[in-house]
């Protein structure tokens, strides 16, 4: 009789496009600002105040990097939710300004939620939101594109990979035709930093959001691309004492800028062999799912997926259920909770999954510290919870 497999020592993390681990070495850059060297690096009187400053333009210039920008183009934020909320109601109010008529705010059905917010709230100002689908692949047809930009737009946003099935959009040819199209291109990155290769330069991007804690780096600070040549003019959402080039004012978070750089250099430097190691227990850990439960399906495309996603939906047992069975792993469904309701998510549902398949569906995170063990594990704890078999006590 199938028995659920032993307790591991501390909980098995694969929900790795919620949150990463911050990476020890990570910690190690970052801990000397919380303490020594706590200078503010807008006081340029004196010295502890330019060891901070070079420490932020470092980082800086680490960022950048990794984004394939110019250090000059990167403003410093909380994460990228407040950066895609600068990106899009930033470029939309600093055209008003200039008396454009252009009002078409396009983004897709399958964004995260501050993107689509952040164009909705634009509805009020007198904008128009414009919300397109994606195919059964989850990918954003070229085509579909075209033919929305037909009327002049104002801004296009589209996601490089998304946080629920990990697909990876073509950024470089949907920016490509919002630029023939005379219209800004903003790209959230928070997914795809550090996981697959980026050129913002040669993808003619014109604004692009950046989260350290999907890449091994702090929670709380994130990143802001904002283009030099041709030069995109934003407004920035709220005043102060103008720091980031009056974009984002507010005091630097000196530690935490550090831990984000040092993850951007690291990325650079791991991210092709970190890569390979992810997808090879990611085809391991599908494979031992498949053969203990046929049935199993995917969600979206596999091709052009990144390492480290599966969305599974699985064929008998809800997600809820196969959760409360293996309390020690540690998964998500991507659904919106309340104190009511689970509420499908609205990603499967653009997808054109029923809320019934929804409702099945899990999404596992694989990541820099994952382990074959982890993997033989939630395997065989995902096995035993859909057979109907508790956890052990």
């Amino acid at each position: 009789m199938m028995q659920a497999p032993p307790r591991p020592n501390r909980p098995v993390y694969l929900d790795n496009q919620a949150t990463t681990r911050c990476d020890p070495r990570v910690l190690a850059k970052m801990l000397p600002y919380f303490s020594e060297e706590y200078g503010n690096p807008a006081s340029a009187e004196h010295v502890m105040g330019h060891t901070a400053e070079a420490a932020v333009e470092t980082a800086r210039a680490h960022i950048a990097s990794l984004l394939g920008a110019d250090a000059r183009e990167i403003v410093l934020t909380s994460g990228a939710t407040e950066s895609n909320n600068i990106s899009i109601k930033g470029a939309a109010r600093y055209a008003r300004t200039t008396g454009s008529d252009r009002r078409r705010i396009v983004t897709v059905a399958t964004e995260h939620k501050c993107v689509l917010e952040s164009v909705a709230d634009l509805g009020d100002e007198g904008f128009e939101p414009v919300v397109l689908p994606v195919g059964p692949d989850g990918l954003l047809a070229p085509g579909t594109l075209r033919a929305a930009l037909e009327t002049p737009t104002l801004l296009v946003s589209v996601m490089a990979v998304n946080n629920e099935i990990g697909v990876i959009q073509d950024i470089a040819a949907l920016a490509a035709i919002a630029k023939e199209a005379g219209a800004l291109f903003h790209t959230d990155l928070a997914q795809a930093t550090g996981k697959i290769p980026l050129d913002l330069t040669g993808w003619k991007v014109d604004l692009a959001s950046v989260s350290g804690h999907k890449l091994y780096g702090p929670k709380g600070v994130g990143a802001l691309f904002v283009r030099r040549r041709p030069r995109v003019r934003i407004s920035p959402l709220f005043s102060g004492g103008g720091q980031e080039r009056g974009l984002r004012s507010g005091t630097l978070a000196t530690p935490l800028i550090v831990g984000l750089g040092e993850a951007c250099r690291l990325a650079a430097e791991e991210m092709v062999e970190e890569a390979a190691r992810i997808a090879a227990l990611r085809i391991d850990l599908l494979t031992r799912l498949r053969a203990a439960i046929p049935g199993i399906a995917i969600n979206a495309s596999m091709d052009a997926r990144i390492p480290g996603n599966l969305n599974l939906t699985f064929p008998a047992v809800t997600a809820a259920d196969l959760m409360a069975r293996a309390p020690d792993l540690c998964v998500s469904t991507g659904s919106a909770c309340s104190s009511a309701e689970v509420e499908p998510s609205y990603v499967l549902r653009a997808l054109g999954l029923s809320d019934e398949a929804a409702s099945r569906t899990l999404r596992l995170g694989i990541g820099r510290f994952t382990s074959p063990a982890d993997i033989e594990y939630a395997a065989a704890a995902l096995v035993a919870a859909h057979a109907g078999i508790p956890a052990e006590a």
